[in-house]
């Protein structure tokens, strides 16, 4: 008996990976590899003394830290959201999880405006601060804030189709066998949402270490203190310094390429001992 072909509306498997290998070259690969090309032009010695630089380091601290500080607080408050979006129903439901998604349609420079304006020592927010000697605008903190809010997204949308995919009866299952509700969200409710909290976090992660225009509103820019290395490679693009600017490119390429694959690799051993 003859088998039937299989057949697929998609392209076949050589032309369509064909496409994919290409349209990454132009998209992903060129784009990178010129950068590492233009960075060894330069010399070594040269790129070391840049990227050693004490207000280089001190910009992709602040950097780094703000990024993975803000990412923390969307995993924590994303989580939030995202189960009082998918378990509750409320008056004004759909309003609140269409303003999830505002960072992801405002431009970035309108979000950084108002955040600079909310948390000024003479903002709406900023001023009750002002009174007991707090600052948030025009500091590493105003930093913090910009990147949790461009990052608050991708966290939510995330966790939120795993949570309503989640069935509610091995909840009601673990109440009956006596489970108190902080064994059955450690036990039961978290080892089914973490792979997705983890993809979230290192979404939001990767999406503050290249935040721009949110941040210059509200940093301050002050060197040492303020300064994020976007800023600082825009800054020597402005002064034609391309060998400095492309340096720093690239260390920030690379300490984020090795953070995500670190979180994928933690992911993805999350999922082969959740199929165990």
């Amino acid at each position: 008996m003859l088998k039937l072909k299989e057949h697929s509306v998609l392209p076949g498997f050589n032309l369509a990976l064909g496409f994919t290998l290409l349209y990454l070259s132009l998209i992903v690969l060129i784009p990178l590899s010129s950068l590492f090309f233009k960075t060894a032009t330069s010399g070594w010695d040269n790129f070391w003394e840049i990227v050693t630089n004490e207000r280089v380091l001190a910009s992709l601290r602040v950097t780094f830290f703000s990024s993975l500080i803000a990412a923390a607080l969307n995993a924590i408050f994303g989580l939030v959201i995202a189960w009082v979006l998918t378990r509750y129903t409320f008056p004004g439901k759909r309003l609140i999880d269409a303003l999830v998604d505002l960072p992801f349609a405002l431009p970035t420079a309108v979000a950084g405006i108002t955040l600079a304006m909310l948390y000024a020592p003479n903002g709406w927010i900023g001023h009750y601060f002002a009174e007991y000697d707090i600052k948030i605008a025009y500091t590493p903190l105003g930093i913090v804030i910009a990147l949790t809010f461009i990052g608050l997204p991708f966290v939510v949308r995330t966790v939120q189709p795993v949570l309503e995919e989640m069935e509610s009866e091995a909840e009601e299952a673990a109440a009956c066998l006596g489970a108190s509700r902080w064994n059955t969200v450690l036990r039961v409710i978290f080892p089914s949402i973490y792979p997705a909290l983890l993809t979230g976090f290192a979404l939001a992660f990767a999406r503050s270490i290249g935040e721009y225009g949110s941040v210059i509103f509200i940093a301050g820019n002050m060197p040492f203190i303020s300064e994020i290395a976007p800023l600082l490679i825009v800054a020597k693009l402005e002064q034609y310094d391309y060998a400095g600017a492309t340096a720093i490119a690239l260390v920030m390429l690379l300490i984020s390429f090795m953070l995500l694959l670190i979180i994928n690799g933690l992911q993805g051993w999350s999922n082969r001992r959740g199929m165990k």
